[in-house]
């Protein structure tokens, strides 16, 4: 691929621009956390209504423990033997009803037992963190060698801020 002196001076002036960019730059401090208690459906159930695909999980006192994400889901779903069912005793509280009901309305009494799975049996315990001063440059580095799609920013061992991969495609959007 072959650049004009035009092509060469512009992306000098991106590198430039991005040199100066750090963290608390570009990181997001509206922080929505996840509670390592939570089921697999809570979860899913908060991605969905704040449409994020990820998020950190602290402890009640804001402690960053680890963070989970759509992909942990998924792992933990397609994992052979996971929640295998338990005996199901609603069954025994619906005997003696079968000749008032048809088998159809009989289903509608099933009572579903949710997963015992919690948020903190899949999440991942490897946290990416930089801090406020950290350039965006390292930023991105983290993110592509450690495939990943969020870091978080700390100050003093505290969460303060967010950085997903649609930050940083926001800064290139901008340019």
């Amino acid at each position: 691929m072959f650049l004009s002196s035009k092509g060469l001076l512009r992306l000098s002036f991106l590198e430039d621009m991005m040199t100066g960019l750090k963290a608390k730059d570009l990181m997001r401090s509206e922080i929505l956390t996840v509670n390592p208690d939570w089921s697999i459906d809570q979860l899913a159930d908060f991605f969905v209504e704040n449409s994020i695909s990820g998020g950190p999980v602290t402890t009640r006192e804001d402690k960053l423990i680890g963070v989970v994400s759509l992909t942990d889901i998924v792992r933990h779903s397609s994992m052979p033997g996971r929640d295998l069912p338990r005996e199901d005793t609603s069954d025994y509280y619906l005997y003696g009803l079968e000749p008032q009901y048809s088998p159809q309305e009989l289903k509608t009494f099933h009572i579903e037992n949710e997963t015992e799975t919690r948020v903190r049996d899949i999440m991942t315990h490897v946290i990416f963190e930089v801090n406020e001063d950290t350039s965006i440059k390292q930023v991105a580095d983290a993110m592509i060698r450690g495939r990943i799609h969020r870091v978080f920013v700390t100050k003093e061992k505290k969460l303060v801020g967010i950085i997903s991969a649609l930050d940083m495609l926001g800064i290139i959007r901008d340019m």
